[in-house]
């Protein structure tokens, strides 16, 4: 399958049900058993719909003490105004009322391993047979020099979609045309490597329609980044030199946050003052990942490739960004594919056989205007036991497309993202031009 093939079927949404294991068509009607899933995202929501479809009669429970659930993907557009808030926004009724899972929106505070229990904030006990985790990432707090909760509240990582996604876009409005934004990216790994640059970008929409003295300084803890060639062609196509991308070679990388003075200072010393400051910070897996004693030294979780059942701990597995799967990023798209294949598994074992061969996908678009995004594509499967990136399955969008290539690739983005949260959830984006 060429690439341009592939990501027509992904941005349509054609290629989700065909990539996981349901494609067989096997549907386990005598399974049972007690499946407790924590963590309602792209990943979590995902494993508890296709364990239902793949096992009606076994007892899914879903953990998640969010009502609704706000994406990462797409939210970058809310900053940029191409997009409300109520359209990255998803709930649990599906779940509930067309799969029989059990929703509770409740914290999960700690797992016992052990007695195969789940206690929740409310102190309710919950037993399984199966656990799965997706639990997304939590900030590494202790990383940063001057970077805490408490700071995080007036100088946001906006790295959560919801609340703090507000805060930033209130912060651009508020800042006075001719200031300057400067957002921090941190080494690898982390959540969605190609975000931080269409943030920037989306930013940088905003600026052109409200606020076209301002300025955008992005200072990076990395010497490169992911679809780089294609982002600074857009930054220069579409806003001219209103972007600065600064790389760790060149002083990019910073050691310190000065909550007070709205300001950073890189490893040379030198000191950076914000009008308003985005600071995405190093990374690890959700907290109740360590609770269920499946982290290791990197704060991520390691997996069997071939199940994502964790390393450490039997009868737990994990999806999503949590997970240690290299070469497949941490993307929304990912903690889906993954999700499919992780509900196959756990039916597998339920009914004492071999899982299927997994497979996974992964696409991820970068919304740069309203008439252009590029891409990222990639097909992934097992190779002497280890995840490998199938050669010539994806790759990225051609440096030389036209306008009309990339006003389709925002369709495509689109489609990409309403099929997505429509597997996951079972709504879609409310419909609102681009603008």
């Amino acid at each position: 399958m060429n690439r341009r093939k592939l990501l027509q079927l992904l941005g349509a949404g054609g290629a989700l049900a065909a990539a996981g294991p349901l494609a067989s068509g096997v549907v386990a009607a005598r399974t049972r058993g007690r499946v407790v899933v924590i963590g309602g995202g792209f990943g979590g929501a995902t494993t508890a719909k296709y364990l239902k479809r793949m096992a009606p009669g076994l007892q899914v429970t879903l953990v998640e003490p969010a009502s609704q659930f706000y994406t990462c993907p797409f939210s970058n557009l809310y900053l940029g105004g191409m997009r409300d808030m109520q359209y990255i926004a998803h709930g649990y009724d599906e779940l509930r009322n067309r799969y029989g899972v059990e929703v509770i929106h409740q914290l999960a505070e700690d797992v016992d391993a052990g007695s195969h229990s789940v206690r929740l904030a409310g102190g309710e006990e919950l037993g399984y047979d199966r656990l799965v985790l997706s639990p997304g990432i939590d900030i590494d707090w202790d990383a940063l020099e001057g970077y805490d909760e408490e700071v995080a509240q007036d100088i946001p990582h906006a790295w959560k979609a919801g609340e703090q996604t507000r805060i930033l876009r209130q912060q651009l409005e508020a800042m006075e045309d001719g200031g300057t934004f400067i957002l921090t990216a941190p080494e690898n790994p982390f959540r969605c490597p190609p975000g931080p640059y269409e943030r920037v970008a989306q930013i940088a929409h905003y600026f052109s329609r409200h606020k076209p003295r301002s300025k955008i300084l992005v200072l990076d803890a990395k010497d490169g980044f992911s679809k780089q060639g294609l982002f600074m062609d857009g930054w220069n196509t579409i806003y001219g030199d209103m972007i600065e991308w600064v790389g760790r070679s060149d002083d990019g990388g910073i050691v310190r946050v000065d909550g007070r003075e709205r300001a950073v200072e890189t490893e040379f010393g030198e000191i950076h003052h914000a009008d308003v400051l985005n600071v995405v910070p190093p990374q690890k897996a959700g907290f109740i990942a360590d609770r269920a004693g499946v982290t290791d030294a990197s704060g991520w979780v390691p997996v069997k490739p071939e199940t994502f059942e964790s390393r450490e701990v039997d009868d737990i597995y994990v999806v999503g960004d949590a997970t240690i799967a290299a070469p497949m990023p941490k993307s929304g798209f990912c903690a889906n594919a993954q999700g499919r294949v992780v509900a196959a598994a756990i039916v597998a074992s339920l009914e004492d056989r071999e899982p299927l061969a997994p497979a996974w996908t992964n696409t991820c678009y970068s919304v740069l205007a309203p008439d252009y995004a590029v891409s990222v594509a990639g097909v992934y499967r097992l190779v002497d036991g280890e995840i490998a990136e199938v050669e010539g399955s994806g790759g990225l969008s051609p440096a030389d497309a036209d306008a009309d290539f990339r006003r389709r690739e925002v369709e495509y983005a689109i489609r990409w993202y309403n099929a997505i949260a429509m597997d996951a959830w079972g709504t879609t984006g409310l419909p609102r031009a681009l603008s």
